[in-house]
């Protein structure tokens, strides 16, 4: 008997039954496995160990009123990957079989799918590693992609309640031309210790600034930055962030809400300017954000005044949510029902 407290549940690994597996070995993609084991047997001189051959994703599966099961959006995450794998010269994974893995380790997981109402949902996360032998500096001939799956809460423990982010001058996440438009763990490796600084000093996650000239606003941690001035969806444009598929429906729901779209460098100075300031990804959906600190020029932004998230990234949250779970009409065809 699966005994969980729901409401309650941290963003973090829980064990699950199924996990699913497909192996790419002499120029060809093999069939779909399954397996109970939390473990990979690898080489120890696999690509993925040695030469950071190695991308994954991060989605969600949400259960309705209705009692259907959601995917939301799977074909930009299996779009994604594939532009993370061409990006450090993997094999591609072919969508078809993104899909297979993705309704099939759902359903073998089905009892870990949180009830609706409770605020938590089944984090899938797909994984692409090099597991080919390589000693040289070279791509791999053989490739892993698997599928595991855990129920989680929100990403920050506060929920969708207004955190703080330092800005992190002394650190770089990724360097232009790099990989940073790519999901893969090295960008996530470069960002650990400004996170954990940030951390360390009472805030919730680091804010980058861009690598070349520390003039403007790249990624808040692990999400994607967004702000709202008057009318203005505001965020970043550069060739460093990864380009987050909620933050592509948010910038949707609020032309939607006939507000202006704009995606552009935006400097550090213009956060003075700002009504509301918010990160948004996969894992915390939207993170209003109360104060950003910036320690090296001691400017201090202030938001959320009253304590509260602003009403337009609360309208945005609450319209991003009722789709993903079934209780608004899908005017945008984003969510795929697993039978």
């Amino acid at each position: 008997m699966l005994e969980l407290d729901w409401t309650r549940l941290p963003f973090g690994y829980i064990k699950t039954d199924y996990n699913v597996r497909c192996y790419y070995r002499n120029g060809k993609w093999g069939e779909l496995e399954v397996s109970s084991s939390e473990h990979i047997p690898i080489h120890m001189a696999a690509s993925a160990l040695h030469y950071g051959q190695e991308a994954f994703e991060g989605m969600k599966a949400f259960r309705g009123k209705d009692g259907k099961i959601r995917l939301f959006r799977w074909e930009e995450n299996a779009k994604r990957m594939e532009s993370s794998a061409k990006g450090i010269m993997m094999a591609v994974v072919p969508h078809e079989l993104f899909l297979e893995a993705l309704k099939k380790v759902v359903k073998l997981n089905e009892r870990f799918l949180p009830p609706y109402g409770t605020g938590a949902s089944l984090y899938l996360r797909p994984l692409l590693i090099g597991t080919g032998a390589r000693v040289g500096v070279s791509p791999a001939d053989e490739y892993l992609f698997m599928i595991f799956v855990t129920p989680v809460g929100p990403y920050f423990k506060e929920g969708f309640k207004p955190v703080a982010l330092q800005i992190a001058r002394d650190h770089d996440r990724a360097a232009p031309k790099g990989t940073g438009r790519y999901k893969v763990g090295g960008n996530y490796a470069a960002s650990l210790t400004a996170g954990m600084e940030a951390q360390a000093a009472g805030y919730s996650a680091a804010l980058f600034l861009d690598a070349r000239e520390k003039k403007y606003i790249d990624e808040a941690g692990p999400a994607n930055f967004f702000a709202i001035k008057g009318n203005k969806y505001i965020t970043p444009e550069s060739e460093t962030i990864l380009p987050s598929i909620t933050n592509k429906s948010l910038m949707d729901l609020a032309r939607d809400m006939g507000m202006e779209v704009e995606v552009r460098p935006v400097p550090v100075e213009e956060l003075a300017d700002f009504d509301e300031v918010g990160a948004c990804g996969t894992a915390a959906v939207i993170s209003p954000v109360r104060k950003i600190d910036d320690p090296v020029t001691g400017h201090v932004y202030n938001y959320c005044k009253d304590g509260e998230a602003g009403p337009i990234s609360t309208k945005l949250f609450k319209r991003l949510q009722a789709i993903q779970y079934g209780d608004e009409a899908d005017k945008f065809n984003w969510t795929y029902v697993i039978e």
